[in-house]
């Protein structure tokens, strides 16, 4: 009976120990996933953290580029286009717009429009001789100026051979140009619908080429213009400003249009009224 009593206890024992070291070995591994995933973590908090680091140096680069645009945007002013004109230009433009009839500054809606008509008004003036006021027609499309030089001013009637009474205007001319090497200049002769045919004009193509080139010529020869700078064009009746109906509507017509295509500092330093 004792001998199966004490068999009974000892594999009591053997059970309960076994089940013990089951629960230790669970235990360890359980353990051992723990320290694994922690490592785990603590890598990825480490490299979550080297990009945060990253992000933040960036985000202090972005904003001390920002301050100094701002600081740059403070003396600056946005055209509609997105053209930004200086504080400095636009004060010039605002002395400029002064002195130009009121009603004609009301009927420019945008700023774009107040340049132009800023811009006219002092290529007018500085070309425009008193008994030539008439004769001299400047009109701005962006940075695109265009000067219409009537035919009375320049030529007589069937002639590609320059007045004197001009020189003085293609003098001035000459002074826009040469204020600046980057300029491209177009010469453009215009004529109206009548027809020519003589020794030496054949027809209307012939001499508004004629005229074109008689002034482009004037410009560098007279006028120390620099060639590269100039193109003769001729345009013959083909592009009118109006209809051809009487013989005002045509003198207007007959005409040699000086094209200006300056780059964008220069098209503003045209703003300057003193200049």
């Amino acid at each position: 009976m004792k001998k199966m009593i004490l068999s009974s206890a000892a594999a009591v024992l053997l059970l309960t120990a076994c089940v013990s070291k089951k629960k230790y070995v669970a235990l360890e591994e359980n353990l051992a996933n723990t320290q694994s995933q922690l490592t785990k973590t603590q890598v990825e908090k480490e490299e979550l953290q080297s990009k945060l680091d990253k992000i933040e140096a960036r985000a202090a680069e972005y904003n001390a580029k920002i301050e100094s645009l701002k600081e740059i945007n403070d003396s600056q002013y946005t055209i509609e286009d997105g053209t930004v004109m200086s504080n400095d230009t636009r004060a010039k433009l605002d002395a400029t717009l002064a002195k130009v009839d009121p009603a004609k500054v009301a009927e420019a809606k945008t700023m774009e429009d107040k340049v132009n008509l800023a811009i006219s008004h002092n290529l007018k003036n500085s070309l425009s001789e008193e008994d030539a006021d008439g004769d001299i027609d400047v009109f701005v499309d962006k940075t695109v100026v265009m000067i219409n030089i009537s035919d009375n001013l320049l030529f007589k009637s069937g002639s590609y051979r320059i007045n004197e009474k001009a020189d003085k205007v293609l003098g001035k001319l000459a002074e826009v140009i040469n204020s600046e090497p980057s300029m491209e200049v177009m010469v453009e002769g215009h004529t109206d619908p009548r027809t020519i045919n003589t020794a030496v004009v054949k027809d209307n193509w012939d001499l508004s080429v004629k005229r074109a080139t008689s002034v482009v010529r004037k410009l560098q020869e007279e006028f120390n213009v620099n060639p590269t700078q100039l193109i003769a064009a001729g345009r013959s009746q083909y592009q009118p400003l109006v209809e051809n109906t009487d013989k005002e509507s045509m003198a207007k017509n007959r005409r040699t249009r000086i094209v200006i295509i300056p780059d964008l500092d220069k098209f503003f330093a045209l703003l300057d009224s003193e200049s």
